[in-house]
């Protein structure tokens, strides 16, 4: 792809370092320049406080505060002073990889509990299991750790050991596990299905560095069992590296297609173009979006709809249009900053005024209520053009050429499950929990299991033993997209998201009007003109209708 490369790559650049001292390290700053003049107050203002305070403070304390105070002042969500463990989930998240033995724990009552192992690692092949709770990781109790703190210990070098500790419901004594690290790849694509009429779905959840590489792969399956369209779903995915956004954008788009343009402060514009001709140039694509998918996400799902090569469908994206470079700082911090925006080849800018950072459970609870109000009825939102000559519209986050909400619930379900959104990652949190004491409580728990109101009540209690305030009667209103949720986190934690899909895809709503589409046109052009058609009939209205439960009553 042509391109020129400055932005992306992190850079060392030390404006202000604090040590435990008081003394400053300085790069071109000379003792009579503004830089250091500033910098001698805040040293004597904490050297004050440190000897004259009433109470006895941590300068070190003060001095991080003051930083992380700096940062704050930029009003910038996505700029923050990263300290070593947030750095190091960072670092695993773009790169997808880790030491480690492979489990996906959560704090419960003091205790870095099992959510669920990943499977095929040492956690997973030793037979650890979801609600099992940490007690000792070494020999040394763990009790009151935050999960970040036991993962920094059960991460580590490939091949070393660690023996860990944990209780398990129902059973007296501790179980003791020894295991040997390994390296542990986070999947971006974790499967792939051919539905009906060789329609193909790829499920992406992240952009790290592997994602493209398992995308194509992915594809050449798909291919080898006869996929004639395919579906990209980019619902709930945060986002990640952008040249992985870029290099997947390429996989689809020809040869000089605009794929996204990097505006800094003070440099030209970098214009990242396709730089050889796609593999699939026929084949029908339909993308999914939702309020979670940011970032990256909005990338590939931009870069496709400005060039035609995509009709995205779902509703409006997160609205991340900005980019963040790292920068290492003395003492083991990297500052996280906001060093640019990137625009859509059409020109939009997808940033929304005021976007905060999404974390894992906001997204999923985002995603479980898009918006409630069509984006094409706000006359305010800004027009582009596509290269084809269709209307796109601005405004923030890439709006959906087709709007379609995630469910068909009646206006009550609706309102009482987007009052539940609010909890956040709470709510999703609560989930995970009661998924795991379900999980205790059914060892012999088949697939085709069903939830039930009394289980509907028992989650309600969890919730409101959380701090949550919501009424029994309220979550009985949104019966249907909690037992729902509950049932998909069930079959999440005990066989994966392959069996969880399998089971929810009938309940999709937005899937389910993707592959309608797709075995409807024959070609891209065909699938643009059905869902203009189905956009203009349905402009204005937003249509309700009670949807079936899942997986029971």
């Amino acid at each position: 792809m042509a391109k020129r490369r400055r932005l992306v790559a992190p850079a060392l650049i030390v404006v202000l370092a604090v040590v435990c001292g008081g003394w400053f390290l300085q790069s071109d700053v000379g003792i009579g320049s503004n830089l250091y003049t500033r910098a001698k107050v805040l040293d004597e203002v904490v050297s004050r406080i440190e000897r004259h305070f009433v109470d006895e403070v941590d300068p070190d304390r003060l001095y991080s505060a003051a930083l992380d105070g700096v940062v704050e002042e930029l009003g910038d969500p996505n700029s923050a002073l990263l300290q070593a463990p947030d750095w190091e989930d960072m670092r695993i998240r773009t790169e997808g990889e880790y030491g480690g033995v492979g489990l996906e724990i959560r704090d419960r009552d003091g205790y870095a509990t099992v959510v669920a192992p990943i499977s095929g690692t040492p956690g997973s092949r030793a037979g650890v299991r979801a609600g099992d709770r940490i007690v000792e990781v070494d020999g040394e109790p763990v009790e009151g750790w935050s999960t970040d703190e036991v993962a920094d210990v059960l991460r580590g070098k490939p091949g070393t050991d660690v023996e860990m500790v944990v209780r398990r419901a129902g059973i007296e004594q501790p179980i003791v596990f020894e295991l040997t690290r390994a390296l542990i790849h986070l999947k971006a694509v974790p499967f792939a299905v051919l539905l009906e009429g060789e329609v193909g779905y790829l499920p992406v959840r992240s952009f790290n560095g592997t994602t493209t590489e398992e995308v194509r792969s992915r594809l050449d399956s798909l291919e080898a069992v006869g996929m004639q369209s395919l579906v990209i779903d980019l619902r709930g995915n945060r986002g990640g590296l952008l040249t992985e956004g870029v290099a997947l954008s390429d996989l689809f788009l020809d040869a000089g297609a605009r794929i996204v343009e990097v505006r800094s402060r003070d440099e030209d514009p970098e214009r990242y173009l396709d730089d050889a001709a796609q593999d699939r140039p026929v084949l029908p694509i339909v993308v999914l979006v939702d309020v979670a998918s940011a970032s990256a996400a909005e990338i590939v799902a931009g870069a496709l709809q400005d060039n035609d090569r995509a009709l995205v469908l779902g509703t409006p994206s997160f609205g991340k249009g900005s980019v963040q470079s790292l920068f290492p700082i003395a003492g083991g911090r990297m500052l996280k900053l906001t060093t640019a925006r990137w625009y859509t080849p059409s020109g939009r800018s997808i940033q929304r005024s005021a976007p905060d950072e999404i974390d894992d459970g906001e997204g999923e609870a985002l995603s479980m209520v898009g918006e409630a109000v069509r984006p094409s009825a706000d006359p305010d939102r800004p027009r582009h053009s596509s290269v084809g000559g269709r209307e796109l519209l601005g405004g923030g986050g890439i709006v959906p050429d087709l709007w379609v909400p995630p469910d068909t619930l009646a206006t009550a379900e609706a309102h009482a499950m987007r009052q539940l959104r609010s909890l956040g990652s709470d709510y999703v949190h609560a989930l995970q929990e009661w998924a795991v004491e379900y999980l205790h409580e059914h060892p012999e728990l088949r697939p085709d299991f069903a939830v039930t109101d009394a289980d509907l009540a028992d989650f309600h209690s969890l919730l409101v033993e959380r701090g949550a305030e919501v009424t029994l009667a309220e979550l009985a209103t949104a019966r249907t997209p909690v037992v729902y949720h509950l049932g998909g986190e069930v079959l999440r934690q005990a066989w994966g998201e392959r069996v969880r899909f399998e089971r929810l895809a009938p309940h999709d709503n937005q899937l389910e009007r993707a592959v309608e589409l797709l075995l409807e046109a024959p070609s891209q052009a065909d699938l643009f003109r059905l869902a203009e058609d189905a956009e203009r009939r349905a402009r204005g209205l937003v249509a309700h209708s009670g949807g079936d439960d899942f997986p029971g009553r």
